[in-house]
């Protein structure tokens, strides 16, 4: 099992970027940076890439509705470049909160959007000259439309590599089938290994059947957080350190009826406590809608507690599919995300 991170930069990009190398020298081989509506990922990235050597860096993740997808391809190829052949694309969808109200751009389509994204992404690094006419994406613009003066275009430079790693982010059945059939690899939030043969089992399956064999075997990618303990005793401690992320992400993103993540729990089996931290949340009770979720949930989708249960975990990780753990370190400065790094390396190894 490939180990990665999510880059936490809340204490200061600076501070936490001096600390990658370290990170890279305790065993860590992929590191994602988040984007949201921070600040981007893309120069963060380049500037990761010029501070480390063996690392493989990826955006976790670019949303797709922000740039054209021209611009997503020059940008990996661009990075893919500085960094000597380590970057990996991650892209999604991500929500009409964040599109529509901090972009301004309709979220209409996501699937449809996703699949004619890649395909452009993959002519530009083929470098061929551009030429798409999708229902989402005309390039060059057709007849009528602007100046009437657009002409196919090919990349000027040549890519370091003329297929480079998509991995998307995705956890609706849709979604994943299409992820499943186009992507290099597949990256679920909040994934409880137990239930995700039930969830996505057919959407995956579905996918596959028509994946082209040169993509080889999908890459399952879940962002997991971790917080290890010296004993059993520390879990409710560790439980709590995880609940207003959680309770973030199950009550308040998204609308009521418009939740993926609310949705997921629901799929998980959790729908009555889903639908009571999504009330107690809207209704600002923050800290009421954590302390409402359950634990089986919380220990479900994490890797919490001492070393003998966070190795049981990673074998239940392992036999459900996954192949890169993408690790989210809670509350830990950068000695102790080092230490929890070499922990998780040492306890998968083997898996």
């Amino acid at each position: 099992m490939r180990i990665g991170m999510t880059l936490n930069y809340s204490g200061g990009f600076s501070e936490t970027v001096a600390a990658v190398a370290d990170y890279e020298r305790a065993g860590l081989q992929i590191l994602f940076v988040p984007e949201a509506y921070s600040f981007d990922a893309v120069s963060q990235l380049g500037f990761i890439a010029a501070r480390t050597e063996r690392l493989e860096l990826a955006s976790g993740i670019l949303q797709l509705y922000t740039r054209t997808p021209s611009l997503t391809a020059m940008t990996a190829a661009g990075l893919d470049y500085v960094s000597g052949g380590r970057f990996t694309l991650g892209i999604g969808a991500s929500g009409p909160q964040v599109i529509e109200g901090f972009h301004g751009v309709p979220y209409t389509a996501p699937l449809g959007h996703t699949r004619e994204l890649v395909e452009i992404c993959r002519q530009v690094w083929r470098r061929e000259r551009v030429q798409y006419q999708g229902k989402y994406y005309q390039v060059p613009l057709p007849e009528g439309q602007g100046t009437g003066l657009g002409k196919p275009l090919k990349l000027i430079n040549h890519p370091v590599r003329p297929d480079i790693p998509i991995v998307i982010a995705s956890i609706g059945p849709k979604n994943v089938e299409l992820t499943a059939e186009i992507a290099n690899g597949w990256q679920p939030l909040f994934y409880l290994p137990e239930r995700a043969g039930e969830v996505w089992g057919d959407a995956l399956a579905a996918g596959k059947a028509k994946r082209a064999p040169e993509l080889g075997e999908l890459d399952v990618v879940p962002q997991i957080p971790v917080a290890i303990g010296a004993s059993a005793a520390d879990l409710p401690a560790l439980r709590d350190a995880i609940r207003p992320l959680l309770a973030l992400y199950v009550g308040g993103m998204g609308a009521r009826g418009k939740n993926f993540y609310n949705d997921l729990a629901c799929r998980y089996g959790f729908e009555a406590a889903a639908k009571q931290v999504q009330d107690l949340y809207l209704d600002g009770k923050k800290d009421e809608a954590a302390a409402a979720l359950p634990d089986a949930l919380i220990d479900g989708v994490g890797l919490l507690g001492p070393e003998g249960l966070i190795r049981e975990r990673l074998a239940a990780l392992a036999e459900s599919g996954v192949t890169t753990l993408n690790m989210t370190p809670l509350g830990a400065d950068p000695a102790a995300t080092v230490d929890q790094i070499e922990r998780i390396v040492k306890l998968a190894d083997g898996l």
